[in-house]
């Protein structure tokens, strides 16, 4: 009875805390993902040194996201132009699609991958940024496509600009931010188009689906800003501060956690921050403001994030992410 007690009340205090649980870190300029709780403990990693030593390796992981069942980790590396699987467990890394260090349009090529998923039927789906096209992949192969390839201007699904985020839908249909326009795309699971707006950013990045039809997102600038916006543009919430240790650098995505906090990726400013919408204030960060690192409590240009719950103990739910 008294470890029962003990465990409900670790799951209760975890629960209770800024970050409730883990976050899943794409530490791009380090070439690493890392998973750290809410007390900066770190609880997982990739690469080790043993896996650089037998040549698994990450080249500019821009993102990093839990695959369903939770046995292996999706992630686009963006300027190697390739997408990779890696095995939670044994830390194999499986070759998806793009073909390494080639940027082009052609088969098995992308131009600079964003956000890769892997959906609950297998499938790979990624925002092929400059080719101006989603993706949708099975078995190396590409089966479906929003957009056309090369040419990038604001007419979904048909043609689409240069893309950034292909956020998977509960009903099949993607959520797609153009960088051009700045505008967000609601595309169903037939392929048309259920509504777009443009966002009032200077910069769209990575569109969340919240409830009541809000839309979470990231503005990648300096200062830069994360907000929720509803279908018609609207600003219902919105953290940006102009200056001070508060401001934002370039952040690429932000994520509603289950206690309604805020984590973000404030990419050039090499750090990770928990924010309290009802404050609009940071209430945990791991990373130093504006210093680049790769020891404890450092990162380099984190881009990517993924939030992983932690039962008792503080054991990872890998087989709790899901996307959508």
């Amino acid at each position: 009875m008294f470890q029962l007690l003990a465990a409900i009340a670790s799951v209760a205090s975890l629960q209770a805390a800024p970050l409730p649980g883990a976050l899943l870190i794409a530490d791009r300029g380090n070439d690493r993902m890392l998973l750290v709780g809410a007390r900066h403990q770190l609880l997982w990693h990739f690469p080790t040194a043993r896996d650089r030593a037998r040549g698994i390796h990450l080249n500019f992981n821009d993102d990093g996201f839990v695959e369903p069942g939770g046995t292996a980790i999706v992630s686009n590396e963006e300027e190697a132009h390739t997408i990779v699987s890696v095995n939670i467990r044994t830390h194999a890394r499986v070759h998806l699609y793009g073909t390494p260090g080639v940027k082009g349009s052609g088969a098995n090529e992308l131009n600079t991958p964003d956000d890769a998923y892997v959906l609950p039927n297998g499938t790979l789906t990624v925002a092929d940024a400059y080719n101006c096209r989603v993706l949708f992949i099975r078995s190396h192969r590409i089966v479906r496509q929003i957009g056309t390839t090369g040419v990038c201007r604001h007419d979904p699904p048909g043609y689409l600009g240069a893309v950034n985020g292909d956020t998977p839908l509960r009903d099949g249909g993607v959520l797609v931010s153009e960088i051009q326009g700045s505008w967000i795309d609601d595309i169903s699971a037939s392929g048309h188009l259920r509504w777009a707006v443009q966002a009032p950013v200077s910069y769209p990045s990575d569109p969340q689906p919240l409830p009541g039809g809000r839309i979470l997102l990231a503005d990648y600038a300096k200062p830069g800003a994360a907000l929720i916006i509803d279908r018609r543009g609207k600003v219902l919430w919105r953290y940006r501060p102009s200056s001070g240790l508060g401001a934002l650098n370039h952040p690429s995505l932000a994520l509603m956690l289950p206690n309604g906090n805020i984590a973000v990726n404030d990419d050039f400013n090499d750090r990770v921050v928990v924010i309290d919408p009802h404050t609009n204030r940071i209430v945990w960060q791991y990373g130093h403001a504006g210093v680049a690192g790769r020891g404890a409590d450092f990162l380099n240009t984190p881009d990517g994030l993924d939030f992983v719950p932690l039962g008792a103990g503080g054991v990872p739910l890998w087989n709790a992410v899901h996307h959508p």
